[in-house]
């Protein structure tokens, strides 16, 4: 696994808090359905993350998982074509977590924003704890240890890959200084052919002298493409062109998902904690019964008060639902009083259900069959695993940690 093909693999997981609802599908998974045929996709269940908040009450975790990964399988994620798995059953996230807290520094971590906003949020929990202040280096080990280039994330978490950039920049500082280093280097650029060995001197001359960012993206794209030099000799020319040393570790890349705008009931996110979320494989009479009470525009008090789209929280999800045409009906027969507020929610419903149609009939097929669920689960950690494992042989022989 290559520095330069680390570009292509993409890692992401959830936290087990048991079935889904539209927010989750319309914020993540619908883009990791789309990512897992443009990358090689990793996509886990952060089961040892949910301890680091809810770790005197672990009794409701499992039942959470099945409950989740089902609904991942229901929204289209293919285990044909990415890799699921739960995080506890690949150990290597726990021994790499380990070995990066040996040199990461204690205020990296507890600069992270959102470390104090949970604390505070979460006031009532005793959060005095190393978990809860190492979960940040948890979810680099996570993401390092299958050297992903891609994090799909929100704009609120983009810290979390910018430290587990610094952690690996940190650990390839420290121990991608192999003996010889530039002598190795030099010998790598002298097997690859004098017209790549002069063109590579000269992308590294203009990225280094001149900060010319397309000279290393091509640098990239040319040791990619040497079948006469080895993987160890490439990973050093990738690191001597920026200055450094040896990459053991690629520095992973944030992938900026669109913020779901989908709202909940009454108008604010989705969420399970204010209770105003529609299920993923919610009963059609269930999404029936929710949209009909959802709140409306305070103005209309009769039939006959003219309203404002814009203060609605239906109007909001018909952004999401409604075609141009729908749309328009809402927005004039709304402002005209020409449609009431349950006229207004009918084809909202009808788009819901027809949405969640498909989810239902795949999910049918994994509810009455958790054996499939789990071969599956299983499938993806060997996998996983032998992924993981490849990135620990190389980072334990860097710490000295390679035993004959």
């Amino acid at each position: 696994m290559s520095s330069v093909d680390s570009q292509q693999r993409v890692l992401s997981g959830m936290r087990p808090t048991g079935k889904l609802h539209l927010g989750h599908y319309h914020g993540v998974l619908k883009n990791w359905v789309k990512l897992q045929h443009e990358f090689e996709c990793f996509f886990f269940v952060a089961d040892w993350h949910a301890l680091t908040t809810n770790y005197d009450d672990p009794s409701g975790i499992e039942q959470s998982v099945w409950d989740m990964v089902i609904d991942w399988l229901a929204a289209g994620v293919n285990p044909g074509s990415s890799t699921m798995f739960i995080q506890s059953q690949v150990p290597e996230h726990a021994e790499l977590h380990l070995l990066l807290s040996m040199i990461t520094p204690l205020g990296w971590l507890e600069r992270i924003p959102t470390f104090k906003d949970q604390q505070e949020k979460l006031r009532e929990k005793d959060l005095a704890t190393y978990g809860f202040l190492g979960y940040p280096l948890l979810q680099s080990a996570d993401i390092l240890v299958y050297r992903a280039g891609k994090v799909p994330v929100g704009a609120d978490q983009v810290s979390h890959v910018e430290i587990t950039r610094e952690i690996a920049r940190r650990f390839n500082h420290i121990y991608g200084r192999e003996p010889g280093f530039e002598e190795q280097a030099e010998g790598a650029i002298v097997k690859m052919g004098k017209k790549n060995a002069k063109l590579y001197r000269s992308l590294k001359k203009r990225y280094q002298e001149e900060g010319d960012m397309e000279a290393l993206e091509t640098a990239r794209a040319l040791l990619k493409e040497q079948q006469n030099i080895s993987l160890g000799d490439r990973e050093r020319l990738y690191g001597y062109i920026e200055g450094g040393g040896k990459v053991i570790l690629p520095e992973p890349q944030p992938l900026l998902t669109p913020e779901s705008k989908l709202p909940g009931l009454d108008g604010q996110k989705m969420s399970k904690s204010y209770n105003n979320y529609i299920g993923l494989r919610e009963e059609p009479d269930s999404v029936a019964q929710k949209v009909r009470t959802m709140q409306t525009d305070p103005q209309r008090v009769r039939r006959t008060d003219p309203g404002e789209p814009e203060k609605c929280p239906v109007w909001g999800m018909h952004k999401i639902y409604s075609d141009a045409d729908t749309q328009e009906w809402v927005q004039t027969g709304c402002r005209s009083a020409g449609i009431g507020c349950l006229d207004c929610k009918k084809p909202l419903i009808d788009a819901i259900v027809e949405e969640q149609r498909p989810l239902h009939e795949r999910a049918r097929e994994y509810e009455g069959n958790p054996d499939l669920v789990h071969s599956i689960l299983q499938e993806g950690r060997e996998h996983a695993r032998d992924a993981a494992r490849d990135t620990l042989e190389e980072v334990r022989a860097a710490m000295g940690l390679h035993y004959r």
